[in-house]
């Protein structure tokens, strides 16, 4: 399985540590300006809430393709870069669900239902290692 949901912290850490790519709900203000966005002090790791993947190698390589429009730090856009921070602005959620159901790449289903949650916040993040 790529993608791993835990209920707690300390669940995490017994399955793996910290090197997680983490995918994570954009919990700030829809309005807040894309600099605030993608800013490092916006982000607050590990969430209960977000969904982990421990192997970069396999993420990259089934889904860069998919997530090609996310926004960086430095506020240009791209492939998902696994080692930084890539925003995806809740109008492209319907597009990137639809991608995936084209594409099914491994263990999308997963991605789908959480994608789904994702509709009620102002996107969200992949958060690098």
């Amino acid at each position: 399985m790529l993608f791993h949901i835990f209920n707690s912290q300390e669940e995490r850490r017994n399955y793996g540590g910290s090197a997680f790519v983490e995918i994570q709900f954009c919990k700030l203000p829809s309005g807040t300006a894309t600099d605030r966005l993608v800013a490092v002090d916006s982000i607050n790791n590990w969430q209960d809430d977000s969904l982990y993947i421990d192997d970069e190698n396999v993420f990259y390589k089934e889904y860069s393709s998919i997530f090609d429009c996310g926004i960086y730090n430095n506020l240009k856009c791209g492939t998902v870069d696994i080692y930084g921070i890539n925003y995806y602005a809740p109008a492209l959620i319907d597009s990137i669900i639809e991608r995936l159901r084209r594409e099914k790449p491994v263990d999308y289903e997963v991605l789908i239902d959480w994608l789904i949650k994702s509709r009620r916040y102002n996107g969200f993040y992949i958060l690098g290692l």
